[in-house]
């Protein structure tokens, strides 16, 4: 289909290639769509996961741990920068508390695992019980998402501290050493930095030892939403549908996903690289370079992949409803 998509390119009303890298998304779409022309996107989705992890008590994080709670009811509120990127992008937002610490909103802790997950420095992010369970609810979110009519997902996260079991994560399988991967978070100073370095340092001497097995990982120096957003990734290839990558967070469990599901990458396309250095160790490993967008942005709930979102509805409107050369009577590029 993918083929079918590049022989139209050549007959629509432009030069051949003069697209550019929309031609090459629209080709991407129509071959997960399995047609061609692709059909409009018309139910783009968010998932935001949201989680804490106990490595934030330990001053790695500029901002405390109650923080996450109250953007959950923000998201909710619809005062956040996902639920304004949503809105003007055509897509829709829904928020899933699987490891918040605190009691949230009924109406999305149906697939609550825990509250907070362990201090991966010290302690396993989770049971054998507790990741098993957050790959189930990830895998049945997506299962929900795509059964309702979702025909491209983001997955979108919210969490204080997340981007330190994100880096330990990338750090792992990427054999990268940590002062290679640390970055600055949500803005932390030095004092700080030095904290999280010695912190991924730590969980890395704790995950190493199971880096062979994706699960293990998740459990030991990952979290609950972690292994809910590796699952969620990874199902949506198994269910057929394109997922546009996030920031660093979500690049992380993606690195995990394509350790659950080879060749679930194939279904992924990356919206932006963030300052993060984990971020661009993550997306050279994904073979996800280059992302859509160069906007060093930092801010995570999916708000990347909604900015780079109507890029690619751009890349799918011009290969569907553009007018070939025989239909609109135009001539074609010469031979000669």
């Amino acid at each position: 289909m993918r083929a079918a998509a590049e022989a139209r390119q050549l007959q629509l009303t432009k030069p051949p290639g003069s697209l550019g890298r929309l031609e090459r998304i629209g080709n991407w779409i129509a071959a997960c769509q399995g047609q061609c022309p692709p059909k409009l996107l018309e139910r783009p989705r968010v998932v935001v996961f949201a989680g804490d992890h106990g490595i934030a008590r330990h001053g790695v994080s500029a901002f405390p741990s109650e923080v996450t709670a109250q953007m959950v009811a923000n998201f909710l509120a619809g005062g956040a920068a996902v639920n304004a990127l949503a809105r003007t992008a055509g897509a829709t937002v829904r928020v899933v508390d699987i490891a918040v610490d605190a009691d949230t909103d009924e109406r999305v802790s149906d697939h609550k695992v825990r509250r907070s997950s362990g201090s991966i420095d010290r302690e396993d992010a989770l049971s054998e019980d507790e990741v098993r369970a957050a790959i189930a609810a990830g895998r049945a979110i997506a299962d929900e998402e795509v059964d309702s009519g979702a025909d491209i997902l983001i997955a979108g996260e919210m969490g204080i501290g997340n981007t330190t079991p994100a880096t330990v994560l990338i750090a792992a399988l990427t054999d990268t050493e940590p002062v290679a991967a640390v970055g600055r978070g949500t803005g932390i100073d030095d004092a700080a930095w030095c904290r999280k370095t010695a912190a991924v340092r730590d969980a890395l001497r704790r995950a190493r030892p199971v880096l062979a097995d994706p699960v293990a990982l998740l459990r030991v120096a990952g979290g609950a939403d972690f292994a809910a957003m590796a699952a969620f990734l990874a199902q949506a290839a198994v269910r057929r549908t394109p997922v546009v990558i996030d920031g660093v967070v979500v690049t992380a469990a993606a690195l995990v996903a394509e350790r659950l599901a080879p060749g679930a990458g194939d279904w992924w396309i990356a919206s932006h690289r963030s300052p993060e250095p984990a971020h661009s160790l993550a997306l050279k490993h994904l073979r996800l370079e280059p992302p859509l967008l160069e906007f060093e942005m930092r801010l995570g709930e999916g708000s990347g992949a909604l900015t780079a979102l109507p890029l690619v509805h751009a890349a799918v409107a011009t290969l569907a409803e553009m007018a070939t050369f025989g239909d609109a009577g135009v001539s074609g590029s010469s031979d000669t």
